[in-house]
Order: C-alpha cells, then structure tokens, then sequence
C-alpha cells in the first residue's frame, strides 16, 4: 500500500508561523503534524506501508530529507514529488502519479484524527467523514439506506449532508482515480477555478464503483492557531501515557500540570506549566505561568502569564501578554 500526502498548500492561514516553516511540519506535541499524521495512519490501516509520497512545493532540501525519514520510521520508502502550482486538491494527488497504483490512502496534511478501524475493502473506496456544524465550509457526501455514497458536493450553499469528508481517503485501485483526475485535467473541468478530488470521485461512482463512508471518533483541524493550540490540547490527552516530564517536574521550583510534552534540554525555573503545554528543544522558561500553548525551539521565556497561545522558534519574550501569537526569531519585550 501506498500513501499520499499532499502538503503543498502556502499555509496563509498560520501566518507568522509558516513564514519560515511549512505547516505540516509545526510540531503538535513535540512532533510534525504530517508525522503525527503518517504514523496514525500506519497504525490503524495495519497494512504493510511500501511508499510514502510527499507532494511539496519549493521547501529546500533539509525539508525534504526529514520527510523521507518520517516515512522510513513506518518503515517505508520516502519519495517527493512537487507541485508547483495550486490548481485544486486533484491536481495535487496526481503530482504523485507513479505511486498512484495498487492499494493508496491520500490523506491532506493539515488534518489529525482519533480513530480505530479495519479498512473496508469489500468497496472500491473509503471515504472518511465527521459530522460538522458548518457543512457549507467542507466537501460533503450523502449516502442511501446501504450506506454507500452517493453524491460529493464541495461547500454546498444549501444543506444537502453534514457528513464532511476530512481530507483521508483509501482506494483500492489506485489507477483507477488516476484515470478521472487525467479525464478532470484534459477536459479542463475545474470547480471554482481548480481541479476538485471530489469530481473525480463523483465519476467513479457514476460509473459504478461504491464507497462508503468511515467514520472517525473526533477529527483534529489545524487550520489556524487556535485551531493548531487546541489540537495540541487533544494530542497531548489522547497520548498523555507518552510523555514523561520528570526531568523538570519538582526540579528549580517548577510545577508541571500534566499532560504536557517538554523536550528533554528545556530549562524551567520558578514557573507553572500546564495543562497541555508542549516546549520544544532549547527553551528556558523563567518566572512565568503558562498553559495551553505552543512553544517551539531555542525560546527565551521571562516573567510572564499566557494562555492559548503559539510561539515560534528563537523566540525572546519578557513580561508581556496574555494570548500571543510570535512567529520565528521575534522579540516581545
């Protein structure tokens, strides 16, 4: 089986903090999003992962090396494939055609999720879907009395479902979906402008194939910083049996509420940190109180309380704030 993982998308959204990192590599609990995202998928669809296919814009070459080693972790073949222009969620996934054959799960890199699940392969395809309160900002499907799908629609403007499909999908025939991403490309049909993953899977089942919806327990966004801190909150309480902080817990007067991830050099004096605090490698935390945030590498923390809050790294803030959003090599003083 093959993944794919198109991640090529500018990040807008997360600015600072993708000014000088991609998005799928902001850490969520001490790691990358898109290896969070690799190894939860390695571990529920218990298959033999043969290929990782990363689909990246211009990200430079140390980038590119990290990625391959996250797909080695899962014991896998890493490979890049690049998408130099945004031209639909269709167009991304073909970037990657040769790994388009066989088994294949695409999954977009800026989505996390809880789940547990046997891959279904008495259908062509799985879709996987969550129940939202705002159908009209997602692609959504609608299914009959067999619970197979029978519509796609992206952002529909009057409610037709609220099952909206979360960016993960396997297909059992991988040429299969490459054949009707070539058909979208070569009669240019585009939705708003680009190449929709959806109009694809709307031809197929057109033509006969099924899916079915699957279903997961909560699905993890992190399409902005709020959105990012709070996916870090449920990381950190999903996986808490993961983290050991007793390297500073009780150490130079600091408290650690749990749960929280903390690299192993990080330097906390007199302060409280937690709940859901993950601290990246070389920081020192001085005097301060913080909970439910993010701070990445090579930070300097003094004299201040915040919450809710998302720090890049090389960051040296002293004393003010009380939600701050600071990307990389910013002083707040």
């Amino acid at each position: 089986m093959n993944i794919i993982i198109p991640m090529a998308g500018m990040g807008k959204r997360m600015r600072p903090h993708t000014l000088t990192t991609p998005k799928p590599l902001l850490p969520i609990a001490g790691k990358p999003i898109v290896q969070r995202l690799v190894e939860d998928i390695a571990s529920v669809c218990k298959e033999t992962i043969d290929e990782v296919a990363f689909i990246i814009g211009d990200f430079g070459h140390e980038v590119e090396l990290e990625l391959i080693k996250i797909a080695e972790s899962v014991g896998a073949e890493g490979r890049i494939y690049y998408q130099e222009e945004a031209l639909g969620t269709a167009h991304a996934v073909m970037c990657a055609t040769p790994a388009l054959t066989g088994e294949v799960i695409v999954a977009f890199a800026d989505t996390l999720f809880k789940a547990e699940f046997d891959l279904d392969k008495t259908a062509d395809g799985t879709i996987w879907v969550h129940k939202v309160a705002n159908p009209s900002q997602f692609g959504v499907v609608k299914l009959d009395e067999q619970n197979h799908i029978t519509d796609f629609i992206e952002k529909p403007v009057e409610f037709v479902s609220d099952l909206a499909i979360i960016g993960i999908y396997y297909f059992k025939d991988g040429d299969n979906l490459l054949s009707e991403i070539q058909y979208l490309i070569d009669n240019d049909v585009r939705e708003k402008g680009e190449y929709q993953l959806t109009n694809a899977l709307e031809n197929m089942k057109n033509k006969g194939l099924v899916f079915k919806p699957g279903e997961v327990e909560e699905w993890l966004d992190c399409g902005n910083k709020d959105a990012t801190v709070l996916t870090n909150q449920r990381i950190l309480e999903i996986k808490r049996n993961e983290f050991d902080n007793s390297h500073v817990n009780g150490k130079n007067a600091c408290t650690i509420i749990e749960p929280c991830f903390i690299a192993d050099d990080v330097r906390i004096e007199n302060s409280t940190i937690g709940p859901h605090v993950s601290i990246g490698k070389g920081s020192v935390i001085l005097g301060s109180n913080i909970s439910n945030s993010i701070i990445q590498s090579s930070c300097t923390i003094e004299n201040i309380d915040f919450t809710n809050s998302m720090i890049g790294n090389h960051v040296t803030i002293n004393g003010q704030g009380k939600e701050l959003s600071i990307g990389d090599y910013s002083t707040l003083k």
